[in-house]
This record gives structure tokens, sequence and C-alpha cells, in this order.
């Protein structure tokens, strides 16, 4: 095995984290598609999918540096979602967790001098950064636009779509 058994262990419950992540946006995703905001579902829908493939990303790496893959158990997601701030609350709030999950990956990996592994890591890293920052991003227009008016983010996502392509 070419990673210590602390950091394959951090690992696989890195996947873990990443799979629970998952959930939490296919709730969030179910939760605005029953109030007819398709652009929201969609972002949501989008992220958990971003997250299953971070997972797969630590599953891969885990397999191709010859440890195991013991994959945790995960626990089920927020299904009580009071309004669209909270969601994006909830959402930043998971994406600075992982951020600290990602740093503590990264300290292991540094302090065992696995230069590999850092490597790896650092592409979540930078991922962090821009999860974090469109997180903050909702969360403020959300907090400024208001419930009544979700029709108005819709088009902001949008908008946001339309300069991506």
């Amino acid at each position: 095995m070419r990673i210590s058994e602390k950091l394959a262990k951090m690992m696989n419950e890195q996947f873990g984290n990443e799979m629970g992540a998952s959930m939490q946006y296919m709730q969030i995703a179910a939760y605005f598609d029953a109030r007819s905001l398709p652009k929201f579902a969609a972002f949501f829908y989008a992220q958990a999918t971003e997250e299953q493939e971070h997972a797969m990303k630590f599953l891969h790496y885990l397999l191709d540096v010859g440890a195991e893959v013991a994959i945790p158990a995960i626990e089920a997601p927020v299904y009580e979602i009071s309004d669209t701030a909270a969601s994006f609350q909830m959402s930043l709030d998971w994406e600075n967790d992982v951020t600290a999950q990602i740093y503590a990956l990264m300290d292991v990996a540094m302090d065992e001098r696995d230069y590999a592994a850092q490597a790896f890591l650092q592409w979540f890293v930078t991922e962090q950064i821009e999860e974090v920052s469109t997180m903050e991003t909702l969360l403020d227009v959300v907090k400024r636009v208001g419930e009544k008016n979700l029709f108005m983010i819709e088009s902001y996502l949008t908008r946001d779509e339309e300069a991506e392509a």
C-alpha cells in the first residue's frame, strides 16, 4: 500500500462525506422541484452529481494507491427545509465543513510527506474555493430578494447559465 492507514481511513470517510453531500443536495433539489422552481432544482441536482463525482475521485485514488476501500455508512439527509434561505445556508455550512475536512486530509498528507496525496488533494482545495464562493453568493442573493420573489432568482440562475454558454 502506497498510503498510510490513517490517510486511507480518512479518505474512506471523505468518500462518505461526499456521498452524504450528494444525498443532501438531492433532497434540496426535490424540495425545489416540488415547489415548481426548476432552475433551483436543476442547480441542486447538478451539485448532487458533482458531489458523487468527488466521491468517486476518492474511491479511485484509494484503489490506485493500493488501499482498502471501506465505504462507510452515510447519514440520511435533512428532510425538513424551512425555506430557500435555509437551504442555501445549509449548503454553505456543508461546503465550509467539507473545506475543513479537505484541509485536515491535506494536513495529514503534508505531515506524512505523502506528495502524491498532496497533489491529489490540491484539486479539492481549489474546488472548495469555488463551492464556498458560489453558495455565499447565492445565499446573499436569496436573502436580498426574499422568499416572495424567488422567480427573480430563477431568472438570475438562467442568466448565469447563459453567461457560461
